[in-house]
């Protein structure tokens, strides 16, 4: 494994979820982290899912981000076939708004843990930023950069204005 092997494995049942999951992308781009992005299907493929789970420790991955809408048992079934720390994030769907998908992705038996984050654009960002603080144990050049990416976030706030109270 080089320093460009991906760390990261960022899935999703359909490339209509990329739009969601492209935020937890650009957050392991702002930072560097190595990673690849794939369409795996819980229901069409579940081959290449098992694949890919049983895979994913051999082939370096420290962590997979799974995104999926609907019945979402993608991030489920990843983390019943591996032992890599897998976060879930719900994609919103068109009729329940991702509801459906937060309660699939959350409500897993006692044993096969998935980390499971908040429908849509944010959870998918904080589903990176939280892969990035896993990546960031033992490495003090990535927690560093992670504790600057906080110091932005509070320069932001302090920064906001209100208009003048009456």
């Amino acid at each position: 494994m080089n320093d460009d092997s991906p760390r990261v494995g960022l899935v999703m049942g359909s490339d209509s979820d990329w739009p969601v999951m492209q935020k937890a992308a650009e957050m392991l781009e702002r930072f560097g982290i190595p990673y690849e992005a794939k369409v795996v299907s819980a229901h069409r493929t579940p081959d290449r899912l098992f694949d890919y789970a049983a895979t994913a420790r051999d082939r370096g991955l420290a962590c997979i981000i799974a995104g999926a809408g609907g019945a979402a048992h993608l991030p489920g079934m990843l983390a019943a076939k591996t032992t890599v720390p897998v976060l879930g994030v719900p994609v919103p769907s068109r009729y329940l708004k991702g509801m459906d998908s937060l309660l699939s992705i959350v409500q897993m038996p006692k044993g096969i843990p998935v980390a499971t984050f908040a429908i849509g654009e944010a959870g998918a960002a904080n589903a990176g930023l939280y892969a990035l603080s896993l990546l960031s144990i033992g490495n003090t050049d990535l927690a560093a950069r992670l504790d600057a990416y906080r110091e932005e976030l509070k320069a932001m706030v302090d920064a906001m204005q209100l208009p003048p109270q009456s």
